[in-house]
């Protein structure tokens, strides 16, 4: 294995140098100038105040900036539309970790990430969350639940929209199934990006039909207010 390195090394996906056998998706010096939002022990954060008056959260959180043509966007760019899923592992461990040592998502009991529509889950092969949500689960140490939310509505294609707006799903539809399933639960409600928070929030309202669930929310990254 250390031989096959040698000759095949891996490369920074941000910068495109080699990456050394400690270091993994991104190299030392890019993980450093990575963006991140530190809301997690944050009250109040301006991704809970996106909230205020529209769903009921026990607390939310993203793990780093979006910003135009930034290292963030580089990465979401290529994990959802170059089939780079271990940069879903990526940040799951690390926003894993952080929201481990966090005083402020207490008794989480079970993970839910946006569904995508099946048509595109078809047409892309995989759900870019889905690495994300394994390794929370993984560091977190509760489940991922898969059946307890679907979308029912297809979204127009993204191609024609800007950079940012592409990740921003409005007018979506989703249909929560199971609802017994999460009764009285604490769900950690999972996106890849936050702009309007629609999509979150038509989730959220599903999910919240069940009785006496609580509902917190990360993503892996959120625009620099």
């Amino acid at each position: 294995m250390e031989l096959l390195h040698l000759f095949f090394p891996d490369s920074c996906l941000i910068c495109g140098t080699h990456l050394m056998e400690s270091e993994q998706i991104v190299c030392l010096s890019c993980s450093f100038q990575l963006p991140f939002t530190e809301y997690t022990d944050f009250p109040d954060n301006p991704f809970e105040k996106k909230f205020r008056g529209r769903i009921p959260i026990e607390a939310a959180t993203a793990l780093l900036f979006f910003r135009k043509k930034g290292n963030t966007q580089m990465l979401i760019h290529k994990l959802k539309y170059h089939g780079h899923q271990e940069i879903g592992t990526f940040f799951g461990n690390l926003l894993g970790k952080i929201i481990l040592n966090s005083d402020r998502f207490q008794n989480l009991d079970a993970i839910v990430m946006v569904p995508l529509h099946p048509e595109k889950m078809k047409k892309r092969g995989y759900n870019q969350l889905t690495y994300f949500a394994n390794q929370l689960a993984h560091e977190l140490q509760i489940p991922v639940w898969d059946d307890v939310l679907i979308k029912t509505y297809q979204t127009e294609s993204q191609t024609r929209k800007n950079k940012l707006s592409r990740f921003d799903k409005l007018n979506e539809k989703f249909q929560g199934i199971h609802l017994e399933k999460i009764k009285g639960k604490h769900i950690l409600l999972i996106d890849d990006v936050l702009t309007t928070g629609a999509t979150l929030e038509s989730c959220a309202h599903e999910l919240l039909k069940a009785p006496l669930v609580k509902i917190s929310l990360a993503t892996m990254a959120v625009p620099d207010y």
